[in-house]
């Protein structure tokens, strides 16, 4: 199956925090990247845009992203938001759901193959990540998501189910954020779901490190004063790491050479963000 108009919306997991690239906007490559690489090889007229913003909660995907998605005309949209929502010390979870599912609902109505995303499970005993008191709200969240997929119809990679991902050398060092092998795990678990034959191989894996118990105490306190504080204070503060930082390619990008990271095709329907999105 091939695709020729991918648009990906979302935060910071769509953005691809977690998997550098400085020749990249926002210095990042991820997961979404990835997947249009492999699609741009497979199609002479593909394009590529990529809204997602890191810290953008789900209200904002939907009113700040969505329509410029639709725009587009793409015949492919992936979409994941809620985890930072869920995050927040209060949250309403079926009026998250309600938000989203009336966002899915826009979306499926173009006709494009639609993929959503479960979040990460933060708890069990194999999990890593800091936030496993957040789990049952997760799973909850998680099972609606389910539900708003079933009804649209739509593709659903399950994050949740994912067991290759407690391991902490998936992750980036906040903890928070896939690294790049999660980001190539990712996107093999996109391509799988959408069917679309790649050569992509999971990237090896550096040797576990060997550290005492009062080692991995220090490794955690230093991440928690790194990591850890900052993020709970702009969630105090109403601050986003996101703040003022505008999405990687709001119009359509070719891929066809990655070497060529800024050509666009198709203008007429390209659709620039405009100031509203910070």
């Amino acid at each position: 199956m091939s695709f020729h108009r991918y648009v990906a919306l979302g935060d910071s997991f769509t953005e691809g925090v977690g998997d550098p690239d400085p020749a990249r906007p926002n210095g990042v490559r991820g997961w979404a990247d990835r997947v249009a690489e492999v699609l741009a090889a497979q199609t002479q007229d593909f394009g590529y845009a990529n809204l997602a913003i890191r810290g953008r909660k789900l209200r904002q995907v939907t009113t700040e992203q969505v329509a410029h998605a639709i725009a587009l005309e793409p015949d492919l949209i992936s979409l994941y938001a809620g985890g930072n929502d869920v995050l927040r010390p209060k949250v309403d979870i079926d009026g998250l759901i309600a938000i989203y599912d009336a966002g899915i609902a826009r979306l499926a109505a173009t006709g494009a193959r639609i993929v959503l995303f479960t979040a990460y499970d933060p708890g069990g005993p194999d999990a890593s990540g800091p936030f496993g008191a957040f789990r049952g709200r997760f799973a909850i969240y998680n099972e609606l998501v389910r539900q708003v997929a079933d009804r649209h119809g739509v593709t659903l990679v399950d994050f949740w189910r994912m067991r290759e991902l407690n391991d902490l050398r998936m992750w980036d060092v906040d903890r928070m954020h896939l690294a790049s092998p999660g980001h190539v795990w990712m996107a093999i678990m996109v391509l799988n779901a959408l069917a679309v034959e790649h050569d992509l191989q999971p990237l090896p894996l550096p040797a576990p490190p060997v550290l005492s118990g009062r080692q991995r105490r220090a490794e955690d306190l230093t991440w928690a004063r790194s990591y850890l504080v900052p993020w709970v204070k702009r969630r105090v503060t109403g601050t986003s790491s996101g703040d003022n930082m505008r999405p990687k390619y709001p119009v359509m990008n070719s891929f066809a050479d990655r070497g060529n990271k800024n050509s666009t095709v198709d203008n007429s329907r390209d659709v620039s963000l405009g100031s509203g999105v910070d």
